[in-house]
């Protein structure tokens, strides 16, 4: 079954120290603010593998991994199209 006839694409899930989170400002840098799911607003880190290969905007949904020892601070792991936002909005997984 090709993605276009379903709709619906099997997309990455946060694992257990993983959430949702949406970008809520640019920083500069390789530093985005982040709302997690959880309510806190983060410092996101773009690691250097995502930093030029994928551009991260206002708005868009990403997985981020709090730090161990600094809440308030967390790694960005994913960015999903906006497509693929949308879809995680249909299913519930984020509002």
């Amino acid at each position: 079954m090709s993605e276009d006839t379903g709709g619906r694409k099997n997309l990455r899930m946060p694992n257990s120290d993983e959430l949702f989170a949406v970008v809520t400002e640019h920083n500069g840098g390789n530093h985005v603010r982040v709302r997690c799911e959880d309510g806190k607003n983060r410092m996101g880190r773009i690691p250097g593998r995502m930093k030029y290969r994928t551009w991260i905007n206002e708005g868009d949904v990403v997985l981020v991994e709090p730090w161990d020892w600094q809440d308030e601070k967390a790694n960005i792991e994913w960015r999903y199209s906006g497509q693929d936002a949308e879809q995680l909005r249909r299913e519930g997984h984020i509002d």
